[in-house]
């Protein structure tokens, strides 16, 4: 149940437009250390970012050299929450630029920082936002969940690549989906339970032992509905999914409304069966895409055009909520399934 109250947490803040969720460092650490190859010479924007408490600046201005980053870029959206946080002087939209060490100090300090004022509110679809981001070669960050789409579409538009921090719940909006049906955007390393937490302000409320407060005094709720959005290639990507069992009709009940059977857990995808299989939308954390291909996913809008039968009030009472979804047809009962990805097996 903690966990059901964390993630609920996280869907009132991505309703409420309340996005004050702060990536912990350790959990920064966990996923850039995967791709430590892709910044050699490369300006790194963090565009959801005040410095002053970011953990994706801490990251990168300490291991800037260790990098090889040409620049690092941050910028922050005035925020009037943030006058919350006693270590801000002010709620200013900022930015700033670092080149790296200078003074030969082996630490980031503020004569080599320095912050800058921005003209505008720090929204990074603003027109001085966009001009850097026009500068950048790679995008890391947290942004925020109420506009997590409109995050995403902005680099797919600007052809950036990006390692960002969302929720599987952003796989079923038609952008997103459409970016990882065609191999633009993938599931970086670390997810669920691989997350450490996200750092709150103080008027965020704490439910269940998955919230708490650290011994640094941070407020920290975690969830297992968390994961990380890229497009830079990883060890992950390639790795073929072992498959153990074999098809039967008794375990794999068929779809009424997709010729598909139903794989209710990744793990259980059979070796041997060549026709559609509906997964569950966390089965891209294990994707190979030299080993499946993403056909579509089961939605109310039939996007991928594979629904083979759409229901009617006058035949069934709650036909909209069934054609939201795919259904499974036993003794006479229909049962509207989750989200489910339909894929087909590429090796056979």
């Amino acid at each position: 149940m903690a966990r059901v109250a964390t993630n609920k947490t996280l869907r009132q803040a991505r309703k409420s437009k309340s996005d004050e969720f702060y990536t912990q460092l350790v959990d920064v650490e966990k996923e850039l250390k995967h791709y430590r190859e892709h910044f050699k010479g490369k300006v790194v924007f963090c565009n959801c970012d005040d410095p002053r408490v970011s953990n994706f600046f801490h990251y990168f201005s300490y291991n800037f050299e260790k990098l090889g980053l040409k620049k690092l870029i941050t910028t922050c959206y005035k925020n009037q929450d943030m006058e919350l946080f006693s270590r801000h002087e002010s709620d200013a939209a900022i930015y700033l630029e670092y080149e790296g060490d200078k003074n030969k100090n082996k630490v980031p300090d503020i004569e080599e920082i320095g912050i800058k004022a921005l003209q505008g509110d720090g929204d990074f679809r603003s027109d001085e936002c966009v001009e850097l981001l026009k500068e950048a070669d790679i995008v890391v960050t947290n942004p925020p969940f109420s506009l997590f789409r409109e995050h995403v579409a902005q680099l797919a538009a600007h052809g950036k690549k990006f390692l960002v921090v969302g929720t599987w719940n952003a796989i079923t909006y038609k952008d997103i989906f459409s970016l990882i049906q065609q191999d633009k955007l993938w599931i970086g390393i670390n997810s669920n339970r691989n997350f450490s937490g996200f750092i709150v302000p103080p008027h965020y409320p704490l439910h269940g032992t998955e919230a708490r407060v650290d011994d640094h005094g941070n407020r920290i709720i975690s969830s297992n509905n968390t994961c990380w959005f890229t497009n830079l290639e990883n060890t992950k990507r390639f790795e073929e999914l072992p498959l153990y069992r074999t098809y039967n009709e008794a375990e794999y009940p068929k779809y009424d409304n997709y010729d598909a059977i139903e794989v209710s857990k990744t793990n259980e995808i059979p070796v041997d069966y060549a026709g559609l299989m509906a997964v569950p939308i966390t089965f891209l954390n294990k994707y190979n895409p030299r080993q499946f291909q993403i056909l579509g996913i089961m939605d109310r809008a039939n996007s991928s055009g594979l629904r083979t039968k759409k229901y009617e009030k006058s035949e069934i009472k709650n036909a909209n909520d069934l054609n939201a979804r795919g259904v499974i047809k036993k003794d006479g009962e229909y049962k509207a399934m989750y989200a489910r990805l339909l894929i087909r097996n590429r090796l056979l």
